[in-house]
């Protein structure tokens, strides 16, 4: 754990060489943004998530955006196009890290204004239960659930969409398919490592 205000690490604490007071002028928001021109403490770089990757399980959000009716009913799910490490075009989820020190909620807000722009206007739920837990692993085979780069716990929301999207980040476009309709299992069939999987137990929790 990183050193609060006077606590007094031990000698095998991992930050036991930052001085006492170092955290007093921190707020939430360095943490998941940085402070002026420097990561702020805690703040993991490029060597050192990859390091973490391989040693430790990481906390993931997973978002299937949708449209609803006036009713809140869904009409109409959503993916996101993208390139993949191989160059290939991909269709996937909204899906991104929880940041040191970021809430839930603000990892879920940040992930779809990451992907879909600031003016996509999520329908943020109330309740931070999620409709499912997904454990993806780096071994095909091991769960029907598969990322290459690590071993990953994912909560999984579905989050209407109220708002405008406009692709940002490595997202090319957002496509949307009535959920009723025979296209769902062509869109499905598209979304490698088990995120078609998280589109039907989405659907199914939604009462589609």
């Amino acid at each position: 754990m990183p050193v609060m205000n006077d606590e007094v690490p031990g000698p095998d604490d991992f930050d036991a060489n930052r001085p006492r007071g170092e955290f007093d002028n921190i707020t939430p928001e360095d943490f998941v943004r940085g402070s002026g021109h420097h990561n702020p403490p805690g703040w993991l770089g490029p060597a050192d998530i990859d390091r973490a990757r391989r040693q430790l399980p990481i906390a993931y959000v997973e978002i299937v955006p949708v449209r609803t009716d006036d009713l809140g009913r869904v009409n109409r799910v959503g993916s996101l196009l993208r390139v993949g490490d191989d160059g290939a075009i991909e269709r996937t989820l909204i899906t991104g890290r929880v940041l040191f020190h970021e809430s839930l909620r603000e990892a879920i807000a940040r992930n779809i204004a990451k992907d879909l722009g600031d003016i996509a206007l999520p329908v943020l739920p109330s309740g931070l239960q999620p409709f499912t837990v997904a454990e993806f692993f780096p071994t095909p085979g091991v769960s029907e659930f598969y990322d290459p780069r690590q071993h990953a716990i994912a909560l999984c929301y579905v989050v209407p969409i109220a708002g405008d999207c406009k692709p940002q980040d490595e997202t090319l476009d957002v496509e949307w398919v009535d959920p009723r309709s025979e296209d769902l299992d062509r869109f499905v069939a598209q979304m490698p490592n088990g995120h078609g999987r998280l589109v039907r137990l989405a659907l199914a929790w939604a009462g589609v």
